[in-house]
């Protein structure tokens, strides 16, 4: 591939890992992407490193659900708590922009457990549960990118 391509592909694999990190772009489906267009370019040994990637992103993609689930049970917090706290936040996000992502985020998260509960205090509880559960499935879904961008960037110099 020629180092204009090796660097566009690189650079939307920059804009998935970011994506990751604050999810309002898609960031594996970014990187599934970028890896793939490169392996049809690239040819031969380079589907094998699409295979091991998207192995990598699809493994990361379940286990960040099931952990996150997980999490999210073992405290008490319902599914629709965490739906509330991600539409406030994509509010926050345009209000107040990308820091009111995270923001959005947990006071979606508390009022939803505030109005559930009747108690602030267990408001808080859950707001802090659900926002647990959201890192953790950030930093699932990011280490899966990582390996999946590392493998890309080792055979890209191999190639």
């Amino acid at each position: 591939m020629p180092f204009v391509g090796e660097v566009i592909v690189a650079l939307v694999i920059f804009l998935g890992l970011c994506g990751v990190v604050v999810p309002v772009l898609p960031g594996l489906s970014l990187i599934f992407v970028a890896i793939g267009v490169w392996a049809f370019v690239v040819g031969g040994a380079g589907w094998l490193v699409f295979a091991v990637a998207a192995a990598l992103l699809g493994v990361s993609a379940i286990v960040k659900y099931v952990f996150a689930n997980k999490s999210m049970k073992d405290s008490g917090v319902p599914g629709r708590t965490v739906v509330l706290g991600g539409l406030l936040g994509i509010v926050g996000f345009f209000v107040i922009p990308v820091v009111g992502l995270p923001i959005g985020f947990v006071l979606g998260a508390f009022l939803a457990e505030w109005a559930r509960l009747k108690s602030i205090e267990a408001g808080w509880r859950g707001a802090i549960a659900a926002t647990k559960a959201a890192g953790l499935a950030i930093v699932i879904e990011l280490a899966g990118a990582l390996l999946a961008a590392s493998l890309w960037l080792g055979a890209a110099f191999a190639f």
